[in-house]
């Protein structure tokens, strides 16, 4: 056994030096973590194209299928070029994704680390071909909805991941590149599922996808040991400043380890599963004419970035303030919201969940009139209400036996432009320190 860090030993299984479990200590008590094998391969596909269809089940399970997009063909002189194996897209990040497969039986270490050097030489080109092809012209890019979203190069900061598929990959192998001018990493399958696995979030792989690639390289096989030397150095780490007055009277600070060192959702598991059916609510609604498919990943995404540490707390929120929302007699409405404001990419973001008794036009309307008095209110406070989004989340109590609840979304970026008149009677209706 050795030790890593002072929170952190990995054991060695003498019978199978692949096997890999991680005992961490937490201020909760030590947490065993036992990385398993990647998910076994499609029995009818080809090893190649298995391995592009089990790393794109993994992302789109444990994170959403709507950021994660299949390779598209666009015309280059007479004939055609694929875009990517597998695109991961968030925000304003993507990943290109190009994955290799050792499909004959492995050779001797030096000619398997020889194979390996190649072929990661190779995916980073091919990477770099995508994002130049992608900023020159978009492409429709099909993500796991099967929904076609056209994908402009420009619109995304860019980070190239070559992903191998190897029973046997020899101890200690770390691959080199040339520069391809984004930032780049390797990982094995294994790592790909055990950071999907672990954080249950698209947005959250993509952030530390990025956090590591500035970082030097580890051996492929290694992510899950360098992910829990992280997570220790988060949970260590002293909160950072925040002005919890931006959000008004009764705000108060919060922090949470930007990378929990127990798997997401290990605890309450129908606390954290709410966020998710919220995000699959959106996913799965009917689009209004007005709202297009790039809306809706940008309002995902939004969600998405939801801090995976808090996301139990929040999800057992919504569902109290769900059970009491309904307990008010007829005729009534009861309220009752919860605000996140963070910085984020030299700007601010608020987060707004509210529960009401029902749905209706005048509860819907109530609702928008709240989010903007609040942006507002919150953009004036930063001096920078151009750099400000809000996204409103209400859940509603459904009767109909189909569902538990409604989901309505409203989303407001930059100043809101209402008038002194609007904004008084919005103060009116929602006057700071209420419930909502």
């Amino acid at each position: 056994m050795t030790a890593p860090s002072d929170a952190l030993w990995r054991l060695i299984d003498d019978d199978d030096p692949t096997a890999l479990t991680l005992v961490v200590d937490t201020p909760a008590g030590p947490h065993v973590r036992r990385i398993p094998p990647a998910m076994p391969l499609p029995a009818d596909a080809e090893p190649g194209i298995g391995a592009e269809e089990a790393a794109h089940t993994a992302a789109a399970t444990w994170g959403m299928p709507d950021f994660v997009f299949q390779s598209s063909l666009t015309r280059k002189g007479s004939g055609q070029r694929e875009l990517g194996d597998r695109l991961l897209l968030s925000g304003k990040r993507g990943a290109v994704v190009q994955i290799k497969s050792r499909t004959v039986q492995p050779k001797g270490e030096a000619e398997e680390r020889a194979w390996i050097q190649k072929v990661t030489a190779k995916a980073m080109r091919q990477a770099k071909g995508t994002v130049r092809t992608l900023r020159l012209m978009p492409s429709g890019m099909v993500n796991g909805r099967g929904r076609t979203l056209s994908v402009a190069g420009d619109a995304y900061e860019w980070l190239a991941v070559s992903l191998l598929d190897h029973d046997h990959v020899p101890s200690d192998t770390v691959p080199t590149w040339d520069p391809i001018g984004i930032p780049a990493l390797t990982l094995t399958r294994r790592d790909w599922d055990f950071l999907f696995d672990q954080l249950r979030s698209t947005t959250a792989v993509l952030d530390y996808l990025f956090r590591v690639a500035a970082e030097p390289p580890v051996a492929l096989d290694g992510e899950p040991v360098r992910y829990y030397e992280l997570a220790a150095a988060d949970a260590a780490a002293p909160a950072g400043d925040f002005d919890s007055g931006l959000v008004g009277p009764g705000g108060r600070p919060f922090s949470t380890p930007l990378l929990p060192q127990a798997p997401a959702g290990s605890g309450v598991t129908r606390a954290h599963l709410m966020i998710r059916f919220v995000l699959e609510d959106v996913a799965t609604s009917m689009l209004r004419d007005t709202v297009t498919e790039e809306n809706r990943l940008t309002v995902l995404g939004d969600l998405d970035r939801l801090p995976v540490g808090i996301r139990e707390e929040w999800g057992q929120l919504l569902l109290d303030m769900l059970d009491e929302v309904v307990q008010v007699p007829d005729d009534h409405v009861k309220w009752r919201s919860r605000r996140q404001l963070h910085e984020d990419d030299g700007g601010y973001r608020q987060m707004l969940f509210t529960c009401a008794t029902r749905f209706g036009k005048d509860v819907e309307a109530s609702f928008g009139s709240y989010v903007m008095l609040r942006h507002h209110q919150v953009g004036e406070r930063t001096g920078h209400p151009e750099a400000l989004t809000s996204l409103g989340v209400m859940l509603t109590p459904n009767h109909d036996g189909r569902r538990p609840w409604d989901t309505t979304l409203i989303r407001i970026e930059g100043p809101t432009g209402l008038t002194q008149d609007e904004l008084r009677d919005f103060e009116h209706m929602w006057p700071e320190g209420d419930t909502a």
